[in-house]
C-alpha cells in the first residue's frame, strides 16, 4: 500500500499528519510513504528528515500519484487532490457538519473517507482518539495565553514590599481540555474553581485541587451525553446554572471556557452582562470560538477588549503547539492503520462492520453512509 501526507493549505494549520516517527512505523508495516515537500516545515520538520525516514518527498501531484490511502490533518477540497487513484481513502479531520456540501463531493468522487474527529469513545479506540490528544494541548495552551495576556503574576508571592494575591481562574467545561487547564493553572500556583453540567465530573474536578462550583438546586439532571460528551440542558438547570456562574464570575480573574456539543453550535456560558462584572485587566480564552463560542463578544482569531475584559479566540489551537500536535495526531493515524492493517497483503483492511469504521466512516462506494449525515 502507497501512503501519501499532505502539506496542509488550511489557514492557520501548522500541523502535519505524519512525523519521521510514524513514517518509520508504517513502513515496517509494510506500507510505501510519499510524503508533500514543505508538509512538516509548520512543524519543523525538514524534507530530508523524512526522506531519511525511509519517504518519498516529491510535489503533491506526484504524491497523490498511486496512492491508496491520503493522510491529512484537515480535510482537503476534492479540486486539491488532482489524479487521486479510484477508491483510494481519504483519513483527516473532515468536520462533516460543517462541510457537509464538500462530504457530498467526497462522495460523488468515489472516495472513502473517514473523519477522525468521529472516533468512538470506546477502550480500544483510545489510542486513536484524536479530540483527546489535541484537546489536552489546548487546554495547556489555554492557560499559557491567559497568563501572557493578563498582567499579573498567577501565584501568590509573599515579599518584603508586601503580599501579591494569587490570581484566581474559572475553567467552564471539564472535558480532556477542561482538565488540562485546570492542572496547568495549578501549577502555576493560581486558585482554581470549575464547573461543568456533568455530575460525574466534580470528583475529577476535587482530586486535581480546584474548587467544583455546582448547581445543587436542579435535581436528576446528570448532562452526560453519548461517549462521555456533554448533552444539551435544560431551560431550568441553563436558568440556575446562569445565576450561579453570575455570582462566581465577578471574583475571577481568567476564564477558561471549553464546552462543545459534538455536531451542534458550542452553547453561550458567559454573557456580555457577565464580562461587565468583572474588573478590568481580567482575561477570558473562549476555546469553542470557532464553533461558535461560548462567551459573548468573543471573535475568531482575535482578542477584543470588553468592558476591559480581554476575549482571546485564537484560531486552531493545537496548531499553535504544532511539533507536539502533529507527533500525537500522526500517533493517532498510525495506532488506527496498524489496527486494521493486514501483514500478509500489505494493505490495510477496514472491515465495514466493525464498530471503529462504523463510527469514522463518511462516504464509500459513492455514497454518504454515516447515520448521523444520513
Amino acid at each position: 500500500m502507497r501512503i501519501a501526507v499532505l502539506r496542509e493549505t488550511a489557514e492557520a494549520e501548522r500541523r502535519v499528519a505524519a512525523t519521521p516517527e510514524t513514517v518509520k512505523k508504517l513502513i515496517a508495516l509494510g506500507a510505501t510513504v510519499a510524503v508533500e515537500s514543505g508538509a512538516g516545515d509548520g512543524a519543523n520538520i525538514s524534507d530530508s528528515a523524512y526522506s531519511d525516514a525511509g519517504a518519498t518527498v516529491d510535489g503533491r501531484d506526484a504524491t497523490i500519484a498511486g496512492s491508496e490511502l491520503i493522510l491529512g490533518v484537515q480535510g482537503p477540497d476534492v479540486g486539491e487532490l488532482r489524479g487521486i487513484k479510484s477508491g483510494a481513502m481519504l483519513v483527516a479531520i473532515l468536520s462533516p457538519f460543517a462541510r457537509r456540501e464538500e462530504i457530498n463531493i467526497y462522495a460523488a468522487s468515489g472516495l472513502t473517507t473517514m473523519a477522525m474527529e468521529l472516533m468512538p469513545r470506546i477502550t480500544r479506540a483510545q489510542s486513536m482518539d484524536v479530540l483527546s490528544s489535541q484537546s489536552n494541548l489546548s487546554g495547556y495552551k489555554a492557560v499559557i495565553d491567559a497568563a501572557e495576556s493578563y498582567g499579573r503574576a498567577f501565584p501568590m508571592m509573599m515579599t518584603a514590599a508586601g503580599t501579591i494575591s494569587a490570581a484566581r481562574v474559572f475553567v467552564m467545561g471539564v472535558g480532556v481540555a477542561g482538565l488540562q487547564a485546570i492542572a496547568t493553572a495549578r501549577r502555576l500556583g493560581a486558585l482554581v474553581s470549575a464547573t461543568d453540567v456533568r455530575a460525574a465530573t466534580k470528583e475529577q474536578i476535587e482530586s486535581l485541587g480546584a474548587k467544583a462550583i455546582f448547581v445543587e438546586a436542579v435535581k436528576g439532571i446528570e448532562g452526560e451525553g453519548s461517549g462521555g460528551y456533554a448533552t444539551e440542558m435544560s431551560d431550568e438547570y441553563k436558568a440556575a446554572q446562569a445565576a450561579l456562574v453570575s455570582s462566581h464570575i465577578a471574583k475571577q480573574d481568567i476564564v477558561i471556557t471549553t464546552a462543545l456539543i459534538p455536531g451542534r453550535p458550542a452553547p453561550r456560558l458567559v454573557s456580555d452582562a457577565q464580562i461587565a462584572t468583572m474588573r478590568a485587566g481580567s482575561v477570558i480564552v473562549d476555546l469553542a470560538v470557532e464553533s461558535g463560542g461560548n462567551v459573548e463578544g468573543s471573535v475568531v482569531g482575535a482578542a477584543p477588549v470588553v468592558h476591559g475584559v480581554t476575549i482571546i479566540g485564537h484560531r486552531n489551537i493545537p496548531s499553535r503547539l504544532a511539533a507536539d500536535a502533529s507527533a500525537l495526531y500522526s500517533r493517532n493515524l498510525y495506532n488506527f492503520i496498524a489496527a486494521f492493517w493486514d501483514k500478509d497483503a500489505a494493505t490495510v483492511v477496514f472491515p465495514a462492520d466493525d464498530d471503529i469504521v462504523k463510527g469514522v466512516t463518511l462516504t464509500r462506494d459513492g455514497a454518504v453512509v454515516h447515520e448521523r449525515l444520513v
